[in-house]
């Protein structure tokens, strides 16, 4: 085996190139391997095997910089990079990360979990580099669907000031998670799909070869190339923007792959974008026939391709069987998300209704500025996207849809702690969307509470955010749900003795939490409300008793914040806040395993309230 020879890119360049095939195929049986057990990101890493290879073959990296474009396509670099045993630890609580990290190898560049951001971080690179007068390289990884995205439009504007040493991979494989929309996806697809500049390049070429070495009449046919080329290829846009483009080329030849980057490597002066055509869950029949599946895993049976899973109800499954309810009542309802059908519940609506669905592919920003001008036209638009995401759009949610108060439904998804760690974790969204005025925020504690509250919502007609976690609850989904009223909070267990406050489904932990104290005859309230706050019902509940609260957020901006406000000028028996902590970065790891190691599991909590109070 060559895999287990390689503990640094040094020892991959000791390699002849004729053995990469096979270094390859070894790295795609590890990859399965690993990702079959703990989870993880499976297509996109199975298609950009030999890309990396390549890229660390002929680079000296990391004195040349390699960004990726979401690092969900980084497995192969963690594991040429000095990584191959410690990535049996992926996804795991202090293990190997699934995202890069500069403070996991001095091979990663840069953190990478959100997309747009290579090409800007890959230029700034660059144009520091030629500062220094040092003729290094800064290589961006880019996908297709990465490209849509508004800053690395912008990155792609401003690339011609400062990009002398910029390398720009454009990794194309039709795919983001679902498959990719807009007009640069469709412009991309052409190639993918038509070949007719490859068949037009191959005749110019023996036609060359067959005419007499009249300089001129080569001279013609070159220019008229480029004409074709400009016409048919989406370089014109890159070519007017001062990028040079080159390709399209075959992502999974490695000879190709070698030959083009090392002639970049040698006479690159400006920026230029290789253009590279890979498959996504390549080697991997189940990921080929269905990439958007197997995108990201929670594991999987090698043998069979079942993915495992739970198969109880949750949040987002019951998110999308209620907007498709309100779209049956309702016309005007529609349904928008950024490159997330699937994850976000809403592939049944995109199948009923067509006409009412919009994805908008990574652009999280024009999701929220459309949703404003659907509204302002008299329709009902349901915006749902990731909470880590939607970090991304708050000006536009304050600036588009809450100042004007415009009827936008938000669906924030992934609320809370999740296992992909830092980049991903829905844990700092309150401490802003609380602040804004007239903008109300909801946490349903179960997925029947979650269907009521979208009813509400829909009825309120001003902006909502409606957040909830990944998962379930432990809720049955046809339980009674009592009906909501602005800024109310709900006792579902009445009791004389600490009042514990919970955010959404949280409120199972602080039903636990109270079965353990049993004899401290524990009140416990569903906030439902983060905004508009039930501060009154705090203050009466709080009167010569411990106040305590139970969030899956940072114990700033949200529901602690939300209590410790209301109590401030109130006499009470004291006050225990149980949340992420605020000022520092919370890791990657199974949820449970991160619930443990911070005290956030009832047990941890039970015990804490007996030792201070």
């Amino acid at each position: 085996m060559y895999l287990e020879k390689i503990d640094s890119p040094a020892d991959l360049r000791k390699l002849p190139p004729e053995a990469l095939g096979e270094l390859a195929r070894e790295i795609r049986e590890l990859i399965l391997d690993v990702v079959s057990r703990n989870g993880g990101h499976l297509g996109a890493n199975l298609g950009t095997v030999e890309l990396t290879l390549a890229l660390h073959y002929v680079f000296d990296i990391p004195a040349d910089s390699l960004v990726f474009d979401v690092g969900h396509q980084a497995y192969t670099h963690k594991i040429v990079t000095g990584r191959r045993e410690f990535f049996q630890t992926l996804r795991q609580y202090g293990g190997c990360a699934g995202f890069p990290h500069p403070g996991e190898s001095k091979f990663d560049a840069s953190v990478a979990g959100h997309a747009g951001t290579a090409i800007s971080t890959a230029l700034g690179i660059s144009a520091a580099h030629i500062r220094a007068g040092s003729p290094a390289k800064a290589i961006a990884v880019v996908g297709d669907g990465s490209l849509n995205c508004g800053i690395s439009l912008e990155g792609l504007n401003n690339a011609r000031e400062g990009g002398k040493n910029l390398i720009i991979i454009l990794n194309d494989n039709k795919m983001s998670i679902s498959r990719n929309v807009g007009g640069v996806a469709r412009s991309l697809n052409r190639i993918i799909s038509g070949g007719f500049y490859n068949r037009f390049k191959t005749g110019a070429k023996r036609l060359l070869f067959r005419l007499p070495r009249h300089k001129t009449l080569h001279k013609l046919i070159r220019r008229l190339e480029d004409l074709i080329k400009y016409l048919i290829l989406p370089g014109g846009l890159f070519e007017e923007l001062g990028i040079r483009y080159i390709g399209p080329i075959d992502g999974h030849s490695l000879p190709d792959l070698l030959y083009h980057l090392d002639h970049l490597k040698k006479q690159q002066n400006g920026p230029v974008l290789l253009h590279v055509i890979t498959e996504k869950g390549r080697g991997y029949e189940h990921a080929q026939k269905n990439p958007a599946r197997y995108h990201g895993v929670p594991g999987f049976c090698r043998e069979t391709g079942a993915i495992a899973s739970s198969g109880k109800p949750t949040f987002s499954g019951a998110f999308g069987a209620a907007v498709c309810d309100l779209a049956r009542q309702h016309a005007e309802v529609h349904a928008i998300t950024a490159a997330m059908t699937d994850g976000t519940g809403l592939a049944p609506f995109a199948q009923s209704f067509w006409d009412r669905f919009h994805d908008v592919g990574i652009a999280e920003e024009h999701a929220v500025a459309f949703a404003a001008g659907l509204a302002t036209a008299g329709e009902r638009p349901v915006c749902a996207i990731y909470a880590t995401f939607f970090q991304r759009a708050l000006d536009c949610v304050y600036h588009d849809v809450v100042l004007p108060q415009l009827p936008v439904i938000f669906a924030l998804d992934r609320a809370g702690a999740v296992e992909d760690g830092p980049t991903h974790h829905g844990i700092y969204d309150l401490g802003f969307l609380r602040a804004l005025p007239g903008l109300t925020v909801l946490a349903p504690r179960c997925e029947a509470e979650l269907k009521t509250m979208l009813k509400y919502a829909y009825e309120l007609a001003r902006p909502v955010v409606i957040r909830y976690p990944r998962g379930g609850s432990r809720v049955p989904v046809d339980a009674p749900v009592s009906p909501l009223e602005s800024g109310k909070a709900e006792i579902v267990r009445p009791g004389s003795g600490p009042v514990i406050w919970a955010m959404g489904a949280e409120v199972d932990t602080a039903l636990a939490v109270s079965e353990l104290l049993g004899e401290r005859d524990c009140c416990v309230v569903n906030a439902r409300f983060l905004a508009p706050f039930d501060a009154e019902m705090a203050r009466k509940l709080a009167a010569g008793r411990v106040t305590v609260s139970i969030e899956d957020h940072v114990l700033s901006g949200g529901l602690a914040t939300a209590l410790d406000e209301a109590l401030r000028e109130t006499p009470h028996g004291g006050i225990l806040h149980f949340g992420w902590p605020a000022g520092r970065a919370i890791p990657h790891g199974k949820v449970a395993d991160l619930r443990r190691a911070f005290g956030l599991t009832a047990e941890a909590i039970a015990e804490r309230i007996n030792e201070l109070h």
